[in-house]
């Protein structure tokens, strides 16, 4: 098939390109050119690599036509982040043979009531990113329902990889408690440290979107989580990290009010849109329906990422 990849280098595209050039796909990957992929892999050899300016282009309403005028079998975006920019897309590929896979969040669900959360589940997002992909996730899947597009949703967990900053045992993005855990020094957590996070390795996300690429069958019309086997708990996060630097844990648990009070506004918030959350998610219908098996547990995928920020100088005071 030609597969047109909106969001080519980005951290899910830079392993997704790769295995669509492998399985014998033509591949057109879209993006602004201002970066590398995160990974290297000589398929990228075989890549039609364009840049655009998606915001540009949805702005001036070329975009959707710019995508359609590849005459691409199958369309991987992304980057789609409004209803403007879905209804775009979808009106410019309506009628024609494409297969649109979109990438959504596991923020539209909200916080949970049962645990594993499955695809069935109610969407009560609470932030307005998750509002806004639960608008266009509706949006595709009636699309899908009336016949007028083939569409699928797959919602990622915190994707990770080495070469970004994964979502710390805090709950915020700074690589400073990573230090702190490998010189065994004490680090505080908010509550008791219980509430969790459901990280995925993006090549799996990319494993979850080749699969549903290669089965419509299966997925047109149909939503599915894309996570690791197991959430974690923040304390039981931390204690992984000290012990991958030889390390015993040594962690403090603070009332919520105590906690934010010395941390920076922005770090409290990501903090506490995690918290709040605290997901744990199923992987249970991608697995059957698809046959999507994850290759990195939510720990493999952070210690390979951990171990990058280390190799390249991003955690004071550690080497390896």
């Amino acid at each position: 098939m030609r597969v047109v990849v909106i969001g080519g280098t980005g951290h899910i595209g830079s392993y997704l390109v790769p295995r669509l050039v492998r399985a014998g796909h033509e591949v057109v990957s879209i993006s602004r050119g201002q970066s590398q992929p995160y990974l290297a892999d000589s398929s990228w050899a075989a890549v039609k690599q364009l840049e655009l300016d998606k915001d540009a282009e949805e702005q001036r309403g070329t975009f959707g036509e710019r995508v359609a005028g590849l005459r691409p079998d199958a369309v991987v975006d992304l980057l789609c982040y409004t209803m403007d920019s879905a209804t775009h897309l979808a009106a410019a590929l309506r009628g024609s043979p494409a297969y649109l896979l979109h990438c959504g969040t596991i923020w539209v669900l909200g916080p949970a009531t049962a645990v594993p959360v499955t695809e069935d589940a109610p969407r009560r997002p609470i932030l307005q990113y998750g509002v806004d992909k639960a608008a266009v996730e509706e949006f595709l899947l009636t699309e899908a329902a009336q016949g007028r597009l083939r569409a699928t949703v797959l919602h990622p967990g915190h994707v990770v990889g080495p070469g970004w900053l994964p979502v710390n045992p805090a709950g915020y993005f700074r690589p400073g408690i990573y230090g702190a855990l490998a010189r065994g020094e004490e680090v505080a957590l908010p509550h008791l440290g219980l509430e969790t996070l459901h990280h995925v390795h993006a090549d799996d996300v990319a494993q979850a979107f080749e699969l549903a690429l290669d089965q419509p069958a299966q997925a047109v019309g149909q939503a599915f989580h894309v996570v690791s086997e197991q959430a974690l708990t923040m304390r039981g996060f931390a204690a992984a990290v000290a012990a991958w630097f030889g390390q015993e844990v040594r962690l403090r648990y603070e009332p919520w009010e105590t906690w934010r009070q010395q941390h920076d506004p922005e770090d409290v918030e990501h903090t506490w849109n995690h918290l709040r959350h605290s997901p744990c998610i199923s992987m249970a219908k991608a697995a059957r329906l698809l046959g999507y098996a994850p290759r990195y547990s939510s720990l493999d995928a952070l210690r390979e990422a951990v171990t990058w920020l280390a190799e390249h100088g991003q955690i004071e005071g550690v080497t390896r």
